[in-house]
């Protein structure tokens, strides 16, 4: 299955679950392989802004993964300077094609990990 066509499926099963657990996403039909997305978080110490996030698939997703970027400044331990989330779970040694971006029935795993609590 190429990049694209696991990535359309992706996003068919975000909206089929309402958007909930992906709520602010923004896809250029025309390149699936760059997703935007804005983070509010509810929770102390992020919950005064709002974070503008960019992930890029690589064209061999899902077995590479994706980057994900911070557009927004942010201090925060998982991500460096340049504003690159640095999680095992989406490093090349420990990811696994079954990751998928959002899971339907439980709670996004980006968020769990750098504990911004969407509202």
């Amino acid at each position: 299955m190429s990049a694209s066509r696991r990535l359309m499926k992706e996003l068919e099963e975000i909206c089929m679950c309402g958007i909930k657990n992906f709520p602010n996403i923004q896809v250029d039909e025309t390149n699936l392989l760059t997703w935007q997305r804005l983070i509010v978080p509810d929770n102390p110490p992020y919950n005064k802004g709002a974070f503008r996030i960019k992930i890029n698939f690589p064209a061999k997703y899902p077995f590479k993964p994706p980057t994900i970027t911070f557009k927004t400044k942010i201090y925060h331990p998982n991500i460096n300077e340049k504003g690159q989330v640095c999680l095992p779970v989406i490093s090349a040694e420990n990811w696994k094609p079954t990751i998928k971006t959002a899971q339907c029935h439980t709670p996004n795993i980006w968020e769990e990990a750098f504990e911004l609590r969407l509202s």
